[in-house]
């Protein structure tokens, strides 16, 4: 199900990487107290009151010709008529300026929506700094100071209220998945080949696909599947059109609905280094991920070409180590009967559940093996580990001192993990927690 979204717009530098932190509930947001250095969005999910969203941080609007105003204009437009709800920020330190007064012409046009928020308000007999905002058209304004965290509850407060009713649940059973990757690597092509009809156009210039596309099909085993075709994501600098940012947004909204998520490479192209970061959007949204190289056919091939790929994929994607790799062909169809199988197999292991007797017995013989570290004498103890959540699969290990599990160790205790239960194509998340 996608999550509804929250853009935050406003001028340069009222603080809307701030409030976006501040909102989030961690810095995700570069913070430097200079106009525009925000160029790009940032997301992240929220929850309030149980409600979840999501969130975008946009870079500032002005309508002028200053370097990136209109790459960053752009960008804010397209996240208010992307967004559900619309953050509108402003300072209460530098008042009522035109570069607001031009903002909110902006936002008239959204029919969204919109909260106004005075941001800078650190001390409370300055409340009355917010009244000249009332001029601007957004309604009552909420005074905070997100640096301080002052306000920011009743701005959440007032966010959930606007957002829109729930969506009717989705089907369980339904094993959703999306095909991402740069412009260009065959991913509306493998939709059709694997679907066996033109369903999404396939074209070879780079950017046709603008839209995430929903298609449902079933296997011959009656298992139903929900493919999302995205855009493909392309690097910031070289996003030019404004069609082009659309689908930046849409291809991480498909993420979010996912299951299980393709990494498709191009076998002619190589793997590029944007590669890395698209594959990475996915791994840290806790995503199944199956490594699809296109365009097998279309390369000269030897004895060790599979090899080669192998070593050079798992060298480039070693966040990616638990990912399966195909090489398939969308022209000639080779492999692609395999998918689905493997798309199956990254679910149920997505949604293992392991007794927390099993997964016991496996942590007390990898501590046999390896012993915990020790730090100024003192020794890290294990007194017991939980599964506590599937998609992806998460367990909790209960320890006397958090500070003294180090990441190398619970490297190893994932690795002990992975080669009992193998957990194919799924990351998989250990928490230390001091027990209580």
């Amino acid at each position: 199900m996608s999550l509804p979204t929250v853009a935050i717009v406003g001028r340069p530098n009222v603080g809307k990487s701030t409030i976006f932190n501040r909102l989030a509930g961690e810095r995700l947001s570069i913070v430097e107290d200079t106009p525009g250095v925000t160029r790009d969005r940032i997301y992240a999910t929220a929850e309030w009151l149980t409600k979840k969203f999501a969130i975008i941080d946009t870079g500032g609007i002005e309508l002028s010709d200053a370097p990136f105003m209109a790459q960053i204009r752009a960008q804010a437009e397209i996240a208010m008529d992307e967004a559900d709800v619309i953050v509108a920020v402003v300072d209460s330190e530098t008042g009522l300026t035109d570069g607001d007064e031009q903002v909110a012409q902006i936002l008239y046009k959204s029919d969204k929506p919109v909260l106004l928020v005075v941001n800078k308000v650190d001390n409370p007999e300055r409340r009355a700094d917010i009244y000249d905002f009332y001029s601007l058209g957004l309604g009552e304004p909420y005074p905070v100071s997100a640096v301080h965290g002052l306000g920011t509850g009743d701005v959440l407060d007032a966010i959930v209220a606007a957002l829109p009713e729930d969506d009717e649940p989705e089907n369980p059973d339904v094993i959703k998945f999306s095909l991402i990757g740069r412009p260009n690597v065959g991913k509306s092509s493998l939709i059709n080949a694997m679907l066996g009809e033109e369903r999404v156009i396939a074209s070879p210039i780079a950017g046709t696909t603008r839209d995430a596309i929903d298609t449902q099909f079933t296997d011959p085993d009656g298992q139903e599947f929900l493919m999302i075709d995205t855009a493909g994501l392309r690097k910031s600098g070289k996003v030019y059109e404004n069609t082009e940012k659309y689908s930046v947004m849409r291809a991480m909204r498909a993420i979010d609905r996912s299951d299980i998520v393709l990494m498709v490479l191009n076998a002619e192209e190589g793997i590029r280094d944007y590669d890395m970061r698209i594959a990475g959007f996915a791994h840290e949204a806790g995503k199944g991920i199956l490594i699809v190289v296109n365009k097998w056919d279309a390369i000269t091939k030897d004895n060790d070409s599979i090899k080669k790929w192998d070593e050079e994929i798992r060298i480039k994607f070693k966040f990616l180590d638990y990912a399966p790799i195909v090489y398939v062909s969308a022209l000639t169809k080779q492999r692609l009967n395999t998918l689905p199988e493997q798309i199956k197999e990254i679910h149920d292991y997505q949604n293992l559940r392991v007794t927390t007797s099993v997964l016991n017995d496996v942590i007390q013989d990898a501590v046999a093996t390896n012993p915990t570290p020790t730090d100024k004498g003192k020794r890290l103890k294990i007194f017991m580990a939980q599964q506590v959540a599937i998609k992806p699969p998460t367990f909790v290990v209960f320890v006397n001192e958090e500070d003294l599990m180090h990441f190398s160790y619970l490297r190893f205790l994932e690795n002990q993990i992975r080669k009992a239960f193998v957990f194919t194509g799924t990351p998989i998340h250990i928490i230390a927690r001091k027990r209580k």
